[in-house]
């Protein structure tokens, strides 16, 4: 156990304040070591910003909680600009929380002359911090990227707990489904914890790169309620396509539940298409009566509090826990 102050650092501007205070609730639970910090910012005429973080952070293990719903140019600005402050301003650890990671879809060079743009948020969050900490994000093979720690969180033992609590009626007779082949470790995992084999995998057929004109389903799905699960929901097309061709195959209800809610291109396709959609709280997003939030303070906190007491953070992952 180390003895050293701890700030939670947020903007009080943003969205991420909400997400720092109810973390800063639980962790004031645990130990009187934590304080919250505002990072006040000062926007110039000409578009440039200046962070000042408002209390003394000297000697101190910082965690920055930082703005998921930022458009990402600002985001990324700002990340780089605080993450320097805080170095300069003696911190005894920096650790970024991120908990919606932008541009991990950006992790290689899928065509010529354009950036690995991954690797880029890597190099400039290793040069200034300590660790990072984020959830569910994309690829986790970009772990490899850093030069620091980085911890990936898993999202789907709170999103478990959540649906035998709120939604018991939704895990009888189902079945686990990947919208893709790329996410089938996901769906297993998801599927483990909640004590069941079957897994559905979606596959889709494309007529021109970027449209995907059919979906098909391998796995038994009739009869069965159906719960997609994704990392982040964009535009939310290749969900729609997969709902309907679950209901096609027979699929009594049909849920999905994606981590990072994004809804470029809004909820109406969706909601019209699924049961109820869940996602969680990385990006903040009201509730409707067939979107519902699932909170992800309670495993951040967790994780901040075993990271700075030097504890295990794969005990929360385990399945007897």
């Amino acid at each position: 156990m180390n003895n050293y102050k701890c700030s939670i650092i947020a903007d009080p501007e943003s969205s991420s304040w909400g997400f720092a205070f109810s973390i800063y609730k639980i962790l004031s639970q645990k130990s009187d070591k934590f304080e919250l910090n505002k990072v006040i910012i000062t926007r110039f005429r000409d578009g440039e910003i200046k962070p000042k973080i408002e209390k003394n952070v000297r000697e101190r293990n910082c965690f920055f909680i930082h703005d998921s719903n930022k458009d990402p140019l600002e985001w990324f600005t700002e990340l780089v600009l605080i993450n320097q402050t805080l170095k300069n301003s003696s911190a005894q650890t920096i650790t970024d929380v991120l908990p919606y990671l932008k541009f991990a879809r950006q992790d290689k060079k899928d065509e010529t002359r354009v950036p690995i743009s991954a690797r880029v948020i890597a190099d400039m969050i290793s040069l200034y911090t300590t660790r990072a900490i984020s959830l569910d994000i994309h690829n986790p093979a970009i772990q490899g990227f850093y030069t620091i720690p980085f911890d990936n969180l898993y999202s789907f033992p709170i999103v478990v707990k959540y649906l035998k609590l709120k939604y018991p009626e939704i895990l009888n007779n189902i079945v686990v489904m990947s919208p893709d082949a790329g996410g089938t470790q996901r769906a297993s995992s998801f599927a483990k914890r909640l004590g069941i084999q079957d897994v559905a995998i979606g596959y889709k057929v494309r007529n021109k790169p970027g449209e995907v004109n059919t979906l098909k389903i391998l796995g038994n799905i009739e009869n069965k309620n159906i719960l997609i699960v994704d990392d982040i929901l964009d535009s939310g097309n290749t969900l729609v396509k997969a709902a309907v061709a679950a209901r096609e195959l027979g699929a009594k209800n049909v849920y999905a539940y994606c981590t990072h809610g994004l809804f470029t291109e809004g909820t109406e396709k969706l909601e019209k298409e699924f049961d109820l959609i869940f996602i969680s709280d990385t990006i903040k997003r009201e509730e409707t009566n067939k979107i519902k939030v699932i909170s992800m303070s309670s495993l951040l906190a967790e994780a901040i509090y075993r990271t700075n007491e030097g504890q295990s953070l794969s005990e929360l992952f385990e399945f007897d826990k």
